[in-house]
């Protein structure tokens, strides 16, 4: 599915804390208040998307968010793993996220690694300007993965990646070069585990709710 942009009509900073919320497990009431949020949005392609994916919205959202994003290898919110799997190599590529983060005078305090969206996108919308859209950019091949294959399985999720795409920059030649590469091998298959290879800071730690970069999916109301 392609993607037309159009130049924004206001001055309006990119939506990035809500999209972050959006992609986060739901808990009981959560669609009300996206509703109101989506709505107070400045009309135009983000708010369009994010109406389609209100619209398409299940009656059990916590159930499709765990069928959707948990239980599909090719749906994963963590960006890093499409190129690196659970590697020695991704260990590192957390380890240099936190570092950015921690450099942007955001360091991260969350139960979800440093390469989750909902974490890139909270980043993005706490850090300077210019600091967020960089990471963003930097795994856009497989930020893009994740929007098509969103689309292939009919999620209503694929919206909220919509909207994503459409307040980045559209992907070059090589990223689209890298999307089909990555589409095509995915992840590597040498599995080592992040544990005992990844670098210890790299590792996720207790989220509270004064987290500077808080975010991801935090379930502990569920058990």
């Amino acid at each position: 599915m392609r993607l037309r942009r159009r130049t924004p009509t206001t001055a309006a900073p990119p939506p990035w804390a809500l999209l972050s919320f959006l992609l986060r497990y739901p808990h009981d009431g959560v669609v009300a208040a996206w509703a109101g949020e989506v709505a107070a949005l400045p009309a135009g392609p983000v708010r369009s998307a994010l109406e389609r994916f209100l619209a398409g919205s299940t009656a059990s959202p916590a159930a499709h968010y765990v069928e959707t994003f948990d239980l599909r290898r090719r749906a994963s919110l963590h960006r890093t793993y499409y190129a690196h799997g659970d590697t020695r190599e991704r260990g590192m590529a957390l380890l240099r996220l936190k570092k950015l983060y921690r450099a942007a005078g955001l360091p991260m305090k969350s139960r979800e690694l440093p390469d989750h969206l909902t974490v890139m996108l909270a980043f993005a919308a706490l850090a300077p300007p210019g600091h967020g859209e960089a990471v963003l950019t930097e795994h856009r091949p497989a930020i893009e993965l994740l929007r098509l294959s969103l689309h292939d399985l009919g999620s209503p999720y694929a919206h909220v990646l919509d909207a994503i795409a459409l307040l980045l920059a559209p992907l070059s030649v090589s990223e689209r070069g890298e999307v089909a590469r990555l589409a095509r091998e995915g992840p590597p298959d040498e599995a080592v585990g992040l544990e005992p290879y990844g670098p210890p800071e790299a590792m996720p730690t207790a989220a509270t709710s004064a987290d500077a970069v808080g975010c991801g999916g935090d379930r502990s109301e569920t058990g």
